[in-house]
């Protein structure tokens, strides 16, 4: 049975998009993508630019992970910071990652001017602070990232967030005019379009089944067909799941929630005047922004193991309401899940499998900028420059304590301790 986007504000709000038939038969292909999210989009994309003939598999429908499913903030860095990247592989490292982490957002603002993408693209992000200690984090970023000549910040005192967010809860905060929001799956569904202008095949309803990276054509099986490729780009992230084992250990599933309200007419001015997206700095972090007819779009919480919690609204309710209490009570009109694929450094990882099998996953929550950059890297990499891509395949990865076992438990012992000292203001 084909698939269906889940019940979500993006899903019932999206762009028409043509049907694409599922995997019959036997394909030979230059390149053959798994996976039609941000990361095989991306990759995909690039390729068809260059004149390969790709073909992209679907498990179910384009962005019908996380890449359709997410916040649609176009956050600028990698979910480990500049600092704990200096820290775990050197001032080289740190310089190189410095240097590339804005680029995934030009990535999306130059395929949304060239393709003509309807997705309600707008400017600027706020990283919101609760506390004083917080504060002192976003100025050593600001300063840090300065060093690599991104002046985009601007920090904002007690007042002055104030006139970009209607709420009492926070200190101060730091907006980065080089970010953005968007409707995230409007932006997939454009990217598949673009790619298939260019020639591009896209299979939907065609879970992969196996995959043998070891011939010198990696081959990929789904239930009604196969593909053999020069090539093979392997970018399923927190849905591949033990379909490819060699992968499935680098990455835990973590599911996050979100919820949209009724349209709230002129009271959105009130909680966001300026229309910038918002997230905070506490380790289980609140996020959310305006769409484009006015709801508030709000998400948070995170699920280890990538479960879907029973009632999402009674989970987010309660931050929306202490954050807005001119809210209380709105009505919340969808409620959905997602997952996104965490890696134990939260430093996305790159590599091969075989000698024509690549693979870019665990974004750890910041993909939507990160896969578009990453989808572009291994694209590189195919055409022949290999500089950048081999910078990342090279850093030293750890698998999560605990193996497959007791890696969940341990990442909740985790997030209940530093959500802890979240609460505690430490």
């Amino acid at each position: 049975m084909p698939a269906a986007y889940p019940g979500s504000y993006y899903a019932a709000s999206a762009n028409p998009a043509p049907a694409r038939p599922p995997l019959r038969g036997r394909v030979e292909a230059d390149v053959c993508v798994v996976g039609a999210g941000y990361t095989g989009l991306s990759c995909a994309l690039e390729l068809a630019e260059k004149g390969h003939k790709v073909t992209l598999v679907e498990a179910a429908k384009v962005g019908w992970g996380a890449s359709g499913r997410n916040g649609g903030q176009l956050v600028n860095g990698l979910n480990a910071s500049l600092e704990k990247i200096g820290a775990l592989y050197g001032r080289e490292v740190q310089a190189f990652v410095g240097g590339l982490v804005t680029e995934g957002g030009d990535i999306i603002r130059d395929r949304v001017k060239r393709y003509d993408i309807a997705c309600d693209l707008k400017p600027g992000n706020l990283f919101a602070a609760f506390t004083d200690k917080q504060m002192a984090e976003l100025e050593a970023k600001r300063t840090l990232w300065s060093s690599f000549g991104m002046d985009s910040h601007e920090m904002l005192d007690r007042d002055a967030i104030r006139a970009h967010v209607g709420t009492d809860a926070y200190v101060g905060g730091m907006i980065d005019h080089s970010g953005g929001h968007l409707h995230p799956l409007n932006l997939c569904l454009g990217e598949a379009a673009a790619f298939e202008s260019l020639g591009g095949v896209i299979h939907e309803d065609s879970p992969v089944i196996s995959v043998d990276t070891s011939a010198a054509r990696p081959l990929i099986r789904t239930d009604a067909g196969e593909v053999s490729a020069r090539v093979l780009v392997l970018c399923g992230n927190a849905y591949l799941g033990k379909t490819v084992p060699a992968l499935a250990t680098r990455v835990l599933a973590a599911s996050t929630q979100m919820v949209a309200t009724e349209p709230l007419g002129a009271r959105a001015a009130e909680i966001l005047p300026s229309d910038l997206c918002v997230e905070d700095l506490r380790y289980i972090l609140d996020y959310y922004r305006l769409s484009a007819d006015g709801r508030l779009l709000f998400g948070g919480g995170t699920v280890y193991g990538g479960s879907t919690p029973s009632d999402i609204e009674s989970k987010l309710r309660p931050n929306l309401e202490k954050l807005f209490p001119a809210l209380r009570g709105v009505r919340l009109t969808h409620a959905w899940s997602g997952n996104f694929a965490l890696t134990f450094s939260r430093v996305p990882q790159l590599g091969r499998l075989g000698p024509a099998t690549y693979f870019a996953h665990g974004y750890s929550g910041h993909g939507v900028t990160g896969s578009h950059l990453f989808g572009r890297i291994v694209a590189e990499a195919i055409n022949g420059d290999l500089s950048r891509f081999d910078t990342f395949a090279k850093l030293p990865w750890t698998p999560f304590p605990g193996g497959q076992t007791f890696r969940v438990p341990y990442s909740i012992a985790g997030s209940w301790w530093y959500g802890l000292r979240d609460r505690l203001g430490l």
